[in-house]
């Protein structure tokens, strides 16, 4: 088997320390395998926070810390298309169904629930919509009731049955699907959101190693069952720790002097770069942290 990895940020900003730690992995993943690839995904699909600017300074930035890729960037703008055949094949499957609840009227209702779940995203979705009749859903949507469409969480696994993934840092981890609830798939100003689209991309591209932060870690849960349900193959995992701020918090783009443009400017190489992120790895939580 070729090794296929990806780095995928969103052209929201400029990579930080956190991006370079991802990046990294991903990248030593296939270096050190014969005829390993690893691939740049811009994941483009938030439109209002886009800028032409970071596509480039995202690549200028990997560039001068030598993280070369293979093939040519993906942007998700282009594949508008694939995730629509993806939802529609579930919403053939009756495995979705349209959310018209506002963001306001999803607050009311978690406020009044004696334990409501939470996650590291925030509350789980209450289940409001998902037991409205199909003749008030086609109601509404005929009369263009803005809407998002939500996975049926509960339906899905009953059709998949018990899941698992690999990761290989963490070990064998079941699938709890109730850990993120019925998480939207879609929204009617956007055509995919990310979860769908992360999964249909990455069995586009063929990746066999999926790696990313810890703190998506319970997404995965959810991509375990998307790909089963659209017959996707199962990519092995990787969760790595976070690079975090001195108050013990994962670094964000608001941490503009951490920017890795920022670091390049106050005169750091790209080898001091590299060498932070070692100290951050810690070279010991997994074998495949260094080239």
């Amino acid at each position: 088997m070729i090794v296929r990895t990806r780095f995928a940020p969103s052209p929201t900003g400029r990579l930080h320390l956190g991006h370079v730690l991802a990046a990294k992995v991903a990248h030593d993943l296939a270096r050190r395998e014969p005829g390993g690839c690893f691939l740049l995904r811009h994941e483009d699909i938030d439109g209002p926070r886009v800028r032409e600017e970071f596509y480039q300074g995202i690549e200028e930035d990997l560039e001068w810390l030598g993280l070369d890729w293979d093939e040519t960037p993906l942007r998700q703008t282009t594949r508008s298309a694939a995730y629509e055949a993806a939802l529609s094949r579930l919403r053939e499957n009756d495995l979705v169904y349209p959310c018209f609840c506002t963001r306001r009227e999803i607050q009311a209702e978690l406020a009044v629930m004696a334990a409501a779940p939470h996650t590291a995203q925030g509350p789980v979705y209450p289940g409001t919509c998902r037991n409205r009749s199909h003749h008030e859903q086609q109601q509404k949507l005929a009369a263009g009731t803005p809407h998002a469409w939500r996975l049926d969480a509960d339906k899905a696994i009953s059709i998949t049955g018990p899941l698992a993934f690999h990761d290989l840092r963490l070990g064998n981890i079941a699938v709890i699907p109730a850990l993120l609830g019925d998480v939207v798939l879609a929204r009617k100003d956007i055509g995919s959101a990310y979860h769908l689209a992360v999964v249909v991309d990455d069995s586009f591209q063929h990746i066999t190693h999926v790696s990313r932060g810890e703190d998506l870690l319970a997404s995965t849960h959810v991509h375990r069952i998307l790909q089963c349900l659209l017959d996707m193959p199962e990519p092995v995992y990787l969760h790595h720790p976070l690079v975090l701020d001195e108050h013990g918090k994962r670094l964000a783009k608001r941490y503009a002097a951490l920017s890795i443009a920022a670091l390049r400017e106050s005169g750091l190489t790209p080898a001091e770069a590299l060498a932070r992120i070692d100290a951050e790895l810690n070279e010991t939580w997994c074998p495949h942290s260094s080239a």
